[in-house]
């Protein structure tokens, strides 16, 4: 299991003398992977480790904006540990952090508190108050300290770079699949279900509901997914993100997912739903027979999408 480490001034000794890759990593994405990959190519020999932060500095600074998550913390872990990562040491984001000047980033924590064997980050990251430190700075301070740095370049598809950003656009427009191939991996939306009315078991058609809470709100519609289970078996479904508009005009936007061939009980356990292709936009039906043979309809055509391509 991936070690998380919170405090910088009481790291164990173990969990020193790692190669660390920098940044957010928000999305875990295929650029991402590169500067991980880096890390561990330059000192293949060490720990391999990151180093971010919770809450995202976007966050920390801007809270009223909507919600813009690719991956909560749990999920950025999972994600992480997935790629080989040993260690993550994710520090607390607060207004002492954000004023601290960017020689202090490399001196205390960087060298004395995390003892960083090596660094990797991309060409463009920043740290330090008002992000006054760049690779520049970062290379120079290492160098003094005998700490190796590898500068990634952005990774580049036939759109241009890789980014969070760029991700982020492609879910809200309706288009997991093109999102799924800069992932490297399909989006997924982590959460404890929930209680809902029961409506949809009235009908045949139980859910699983997640709140989206800090998560971005994708395309709001109906989605082919397929949901991992706390016991980790993998199960194809159908889910809706959005507001409900035929049962329950101005609810707060969630995801109901409809899981094939299962009848367990998920209330207050964790889950994590896979997107793999958008089927519908969301819309209000004049009845709720109508809304309930859409949603058989819906049923099918997820089917017909994963039954080939997933499990």
């Amino acid at each position: 299991m991936i070690r998380v480490v919170r405090d910088w001034r009481a790291v164990p000794g173990e969990a020193r003398g790692a190669s660390v890759a920098l940044g957010n990593f928000d999305g875990v994405h295929r650029g991402h992977i590169k500067v991980l990959q880096a890390a561990h190519a330059a000192r293949p020999d060490a720990p391999r480790a990151v180093l971010s932060f919770a809450p995202h500095p976007r966050e920390f600074f801007r809270p009223d904006d909507p919600p813009f998550r690719l991956t909560l913390e749990a999920e950025r872990a999972a994600a992480l540990q997935a790629q080989g990562v040993d260690i993550l040491y994710e520090l607390r984001f607060d207004r002492a952090f954000a004023m601290s000047p960017a020689t202090d980033f490399i001196g205390d924590i960087l060298h004395r508190g995390i003892g960083a064997c090596h660094l990797a980050c991309g060409a463009d990251f920043a740290f330090g108050h008002r992000r006054g430190g760049d690779v520049a700075l970062l290379r120079t301070e290492a160098e003094a300290l005998g700490i190796g740095l590898s500068i990634v370049p952005h990774l580049d598809d036939a759109e241009g770079p890789i980014s969070s950003t760029r991700i982020r656009r492609l879910l809200q427009d309706g288009y997991p699949e093109r999102a799924a191939a800069l992932l490297g991996r399909p989006h997924t939306i982590r959460g404890i279900v929930a209680h809902g009315d029961a409506r949809g078991r009235t009908i045949g058609f139980p859910t699983a509901n997640i709140a989206l809470g800090r998560h971005l709100e994708p395309a709001r519609g109906v989605y082919a997914v397929t949901a991992t289970l706390p016991d980790g078996r993998v199960v194809r479904g159908v889910a809706n993100i959005g507001r409900r508009p035929t049962v329950a005009e101005g609810a707060i936007a969630r995801l109901e997912a409809h899981l094939f061939d299962f009848d367990g009980d998920l209330y207050g356990q964790d889950l994590a739903v896979s997107l793999h292709h958008f089927i519908r936009d969301e819309r209000k039906f004049e009845s709720f027979a109508a809304l309930q043979a859409q949603i058989v309809r819906d049923a099918e055509e997820a089917k017909d999408r994963l039954r080939t391509a997933f499990l």
